[in-house]
């Protein structure tokens, strides 16, 4: 009698059928995991660059016109890529509120038009 090693295709469907169905349950939650991670990161950033910008007010009394300005003076290491848009060049500034201070930018946003999980606009934080 002749015994066939391998398996059936009804056998390779049910366990590719488990696998999929695992994937389903895993697979939400890797990809907000990876959200979260990059919300942690933006809050991170925008900290340190606030920071940055505090402390250029501090020592030269004028609010910085580029974030170049802040990585040439050595409050940066480098201007920090957004972690939601993927990008360096997309962040938002605010000028200062009195006109009386002389540069351009007294806060940094996020650019993005995207929600966070906590349901308020990245460009809000």
């Amino acid at each position: 009698m002749k015994t066939n090693k391998g398996f059936t295709l009804v056998e390779i469907l049910v366990v590719l059928t488990i696998i999929a169905i695992l994937l389903s349950l895993v697979a939400p939650r890797y990809f907000a995991s990876i959200d979260r991670s990059k919300e942690k990161v933006l809050r991170h950033d925008l900290i340190v660059m606030r920071s940055a910008i505090d402390q250029y007010f501090a020592d030269r009394n004028a609010y910085p016109d580029t974030l170049e300005q802040l990585v040439d003076g050595r409050y940066l290491r480098e201007v920090p890529v957004d972690p939601i848009t993927d990008r360096r060049d997309t962040w938002v500034f605010t000028p200062p509120k009195d006109s009386y201070y002389e540069g351009d930018i007294a806060n940094v946003y996020s650019d993005s038009e995207l929600i966070s999980s906590e349901g308020t606009p990245y460009a809000e934080w």
